[in-house]
């Protein structure tokens, strides 16, 4: 009955949930593949709804948040060689970065120091950093979510 509601829904809003993704992403194809990754996802995790409103509840969320992560997963890495190397932009890339490291030194705590540095610096997967500490995946990036949160607090306190 559950997978009757979902695929109902999906095939009723199926415009309307392809316009979430089409504001979230660039790419008309890259819409339409989160679309249908998040439907199959949704009908083979065979949830039980009990309403065509609550499939159309869990179809807009599940998109909206697929379509999200799509976004950060696709994000461009800016290049380092875009910067100029003259010496008061070094300089102030120094101070930049000394202050930034007082402020992790001072601001995050140690697994919240440790989970940044092997994210941002090391490049390793949460999962993988969650293993290593023992932690959820979901506990880890909550972490770094919360150090990047108290960084942005404090250097814009220091304004």
């Amino acid at each position: 009955m559950a997978k009757d509601y979902l695929t109902e829904a999906f095939v009723r809003l199926r415009q309307k949930l392809k316009a979430i993704p089409l504001r979230i992403l660039p790419d008309a194809d890259d819409a339409e593949d989160v679309l249908q990754d998040c439907f199959v996802r949704l009908w083979q995790r065979n949830y039980p709804l009990q309403s065509e409103a609550e499939a159309n509840a869990l179809l807009s969320r599940a998109v909206r948040n697929a379509s999200l992560n799509e976004r950060r997963r696709k994000r461009p890495i800016p290049l380092e060689t875009d910067i100029a190397e003259d010496p008061q932009n070094r300089e102030e890339k120094e101070r930049a970065f000394v202050r930034m490291r007082q402020k992790i030194e001072s601001e995050l705590t140690k697994t919240q120091r440790y989970i940044l540095e092997e994210k941002e610096y090391g490049g390793r997967p949460l999962e993988n950093i969650a293993k290593e500490l023992g932690m959820e995946a979901a506990a880890v990036r909550m972490q770094l979510s919360r150090a990047r949160k108290t960084l942005r607090m404090a250097l814009k306190h220091d304004k």
